[in-house]
């Protein structure tokens, strides 16, 4: 078969109409409240409409830029190297709610750690390709491979930040197994990480009022099941056609960060069912097409590359939309595309550049 000339549309659609739906929301879900505290309801949109247009231009630029021109070591320990030294910078440069997560300077902010999904990815397509053969040996390939993630998860936790950690965790196991990395290891890893989930969820107070509040919301109503609850009302009053935009009433001061971790309730309750199911396709489609450019590509750097970026919007995705319904405890984790938060959009944008452009080449 001749190889393409052109990128996936379906990935390049979907990730645009996406970004659409993200605008549309952020203003819808952010207006009342950023009236109140900075006396102009388009206080988010505006932030987030230029990040989106970076985003966009980043994401052309990649799709016209040959993906193996990013297989060069200086890019991809350059790509590790800024991502640790910003990580350890935002403990000495940032503090914001009792958390260092943020770099700023004047009204340009950068949150290090959602560079850290594509700068493992990237490290672990460049490693990992011309070792697949010896996937099994855990001291020279696996090691190895690991060591970026538990530096970049353990910087990520101390901020704190658990979320983002375990999403950096599960990209990283979906690389290596695509990779042909044998179960037997992923059961060690499991023995390994879950008596340190049980320390860093049950020894620390906050977070192990989120998991009551996940496991009976309703036992503390008005304390840590607040939020919880408030999520599930919005969902359910917006029945199967919803509300209407911007006629949703959970987003005035009842869910906490409409416009980021929660905006799917929002769009559940001001789109309904249909809307919420629309945006869950979207999300499913973009995976599968995602993943198939992986499958069908001969280059084992292009496959686990395209593999890692799909696999960071799908499991955010999952993990958010789990989060809104209640499926899942509550981690931060913004909805890719869609959640206010201009480093996730540009980087999700840029990442989906990248994959575009392996999907120009694949046969």
């Amino acid at each position: 078969m001749a190889k393409r000339v052109s990128v996936d549309r379906w990935i390049f659609g979907i990730t645009l109409v996406l970004v659409f739906i993200g605008l549309i929301m952020i203003f819808s879900a952010s207006a009342v409240m950023a009236n109140e505290r900075f006396g102009s309801a388009y206080y988010f949109l505006l932030r987030q409409v230029a990040y989106a247009i970076a985003g966009l231009l980043a994401l052309v630029a990649l799709m016209n830029i040959d993906y193996r021109r990013l297989k060069h070591p200086a890019i991809v320990f350059s790509a590790l190297g800024l991502t640790t030294l910003m990580l350890v910078a935002v403990f000495f440069l940032d503090r914001s709610h009792n958390t260092h997560r943020w770099l700023r300077y004047g009204g340009f902010s950068i949150q290090p750690s959602e560079l850290a999904k594509p700068a493992l990815i990237l490290f672990l397509a460049y490693f990992l390709e011309t070792r697949m053969k010896a996937i099994g040996d855990w001291r020279n390939t696996i090691l190895p491979a690991v060591v970026p993630t538990v530096l970049f998860s353990a910087l990520i936790v101390k901020q704190p930040d658990l979320g983002t950690a375990m999403m950096c965790v599960a990209i990283t196991g979906a690389i290596l197994y695509i990779a042909g990395m044998d179960m037997k290891y992923f059961g060690y890893s499991l023995v390994a990480i879950v008596p340190l989930l049980y320390f860093l969820i049950f020894r620390t107070p906050w977070r192990r009022e989120r998991i009551l509040a996940f496991l009976d919301p309703f036992a503390d109503p008005q304390g840590r099941g607040f939020h919880t609850i408030q999520s599930l009302i919005a969902v359910g009053t917006g029945g199967v056609t919803g509300s209407g935009l911007m006629e949703g009433k959970q987003k005035l001061f009842y869910l906490p960060e409409p416009q980021t971790d929660f905006i799917f309730a929002v769009t559940a309750e001001e789109l309904g069912l249909l809307g919420s199911l629309f945006i869950v396709i979207l999300f499913g489609i973009f995976c599968y097409r995602g993943y198939r450019a992986a499958l069908r590509t001969n280059d084992n750097f292009a496959r686990l590359l395209a593999a890692g970026i799909t696999t960071m919007v799908g499991v955010q995705a999952f993990f958010n939309i789990s989060v809104v319904l209640a499926l899942l405890p509550t981690k931060g984790i913004p909805l890719p595309f869609i959640s206010y938060g201009g480093s996730s959009l540009f980087i999700m944008l840029a990442s989906v550049g990248v994959l575009l452009n392996i999907t120009k080449q694949t046969d």
